[in-house]
């Protein structure tokens, strides 16, 4: 990798890195209590409180900087197993054709199912579930479209000489599909880490917006939008500002995702 490609692939990472840095960190860096007002309703911006106050006078900046952690920790882990099973769905899918063919009608199945009814009905019927039924809806609705195109990739590499091979010399399944396929799709998977880790944020936030993950008075971005809005016009920043930071988060992981992708397909060759 060359100087200039190594100064790309930092630009593009970075504001993803530092976003996610400052998320985590946000509730130990808040200059006040996040449940405490700190000025009058709706205030607007002042020595007390930079972006203002919200609906009950608390500090704007405050919950926003603690409002991201529970969001990206919640999106993250609902990435990793989204993109864990269908890579590991998908490749046995392409592997095993009948096993493939299941999945693929499951998975057909399931997304006909619009993302906000699944929420609804996850959460709804484990109404305790709180942060975590949340998680497992996002994970039901997020495997069937990525074993999709698991299996799409998959399928080239189950069929190279070098795996049937492997299979007509005895090897089982599961190193077929830990050490002779998976490998081989670090790219696609990386990809699709990032795009799964977009639509983890969105479908976490559409479920904070929707007061069936994080309650009141919890920090959390999506539901500062929904608390505030009725105020916007009085104090813009405590609904910008965190519709800002979670579009900002999903855009720079993505592009993070893309970055660090390695690079497949051919090169370009120098004529002499």
């Amino acid at each position: 990798m060359t100087p200039r490609t190594w100064a790309t692939t930092a630009l593009r990472v970075l504001p993803a890195a530092f976003l996610l840095c400052l998320a985590l960190a946000g509730p130990w860096l808040a200059p006040h209590a996040i449940d405490a007002p700190v000025t009058a309703p709706y205030a607007e911006p002042g020595a007390d409180a930079v972006l203002g106050g919200d609906q009950l006078g608390r500090d704007v900046l405050s919950r926003l900087l603690a409002g991201g952690r529970d969001l990206v920790l919640s999106s993250l882990l609902v990435a990793v197993l989204v993109t864990g099973g269908a890579a590991v769905l998908g490749t046995i899918g392409a592997l095993r054709p009948r096993v493939g063919r299941l999945v693929e009608q499951l998975a057909d199945v399931l997304m006909l199912l619009p993302a906000v009814l699944g929420i609804l009905l996850v959460t709804l019927s484990w109404p305790d579930g709180g942060r975590f039924a949340v998680i497992a809806a996002a994970v039901a609705l997020g495997v069937p479209y990525a074993v999709r195109l698991a299996a799409g990739a998959a399928a080239p590499v189950a069929a190279s000489g070098y795996v049937e091979a492997a299979a007509a010399g005895g090897e089982r399944l599961w190193y077929l599909v830990l050490r002779e396929v998976l490998p081989n799709l670090r790219a696609t998977l990386l990809a699709l880490f990032g795009l799964r880790f977009v639509a983890a944020v969105y479908l976490v936030a559409t479920a904070g917006f929707l007061q069936v993950g994080p309650q009141p008075p919890a920090a959390d971005w999506a539901l500062m939008i929904r608390e505030n809005s009725s105020g916007i016009l009085l104090n813009p920043w405590a609904v910008v500002a965190p519709s800002a930071a979670i579009g900002l988060l999903a855009l720079s992981v993505n592009l993070a995702a893309a970055a660090l992708a390695p690079q497949t397909g051919r090169k370009a060759v120098t004529v002499l």
